[in-house]
């Protein structure tokens, strides 16, 4: 069986639902209704640094308004500490407060169970080690197809003008 790139692509988009769904049920287990699995993906994409929102964005390729949002609904939930900049007022940096922490760290120990239970010995962690740099080939293929125009090919960036003259 081949496994085409469409295919990859839709079961990255399903696995993400998953773990929404997985944080979801997290989140109850800790009784947690004020955020949200998006706001949690943020927090955990800030982690112990304190980024400018741009960085944020770039770090985590988030839709600009929907970032927007979903940290303004984490500083009035008192998981992000928002500090605007004396010399540009319309920047700001960002980072997570003692009760940001105190989540993420909770989350991490339920996600450490599930890699646990999950990696069973040597040869499951070698699969999950796979996976993810086959994940990350991926991401780095399509950046560079969207960064040049065209599909990387052996080192070099063949655009569809040049493909089509072939």
């Amino acid at each position: 069986m081949t496994v085409t790139h469409l295919e990859l692509a839709n079961t990255v988009e399903r696995i993400y639902r998953r773990f929404a769904d997985l944080l979801r049920v997290d989140l109850i287990r800790l009784g947690k209704d004020d955020i949200s699995p998006a706001q949690v993906a943020l927090l955990f994409t800030i982690g112990e640094d304190e980024l400018s929102v741009r960085d944020l964005l770039d770090r985590g390729h988030y839709m600009g308004s929907n970032a927007s949002y979903n940290l303004k609904q984490l500083v009035d939930s008192g998981y992000v500490e928002r500090q605007v900049m004396a010399r540009d007022r319309r920047s700001a940096r960002i980072k997570l407060t003692a009760k940001g922490h105190e989540l993420c760290e909770a989350l991490h120990e339920f996600h450490e169970e599930y890699h646990d239970a999950l990696t069973n010995n040597l040869e499951d962690q070698r699969e999950m080690e796979t996976a993810l740099r086959t994940l990350r080939r991926l991401e780095e293929f399509w950046t560079q197809t969207l960064r040049y125009g065209g599909i990387p090919i052996n080192g070099a960036v063949i655009t569809h003008e040049v493909r089509n003259r072939r």
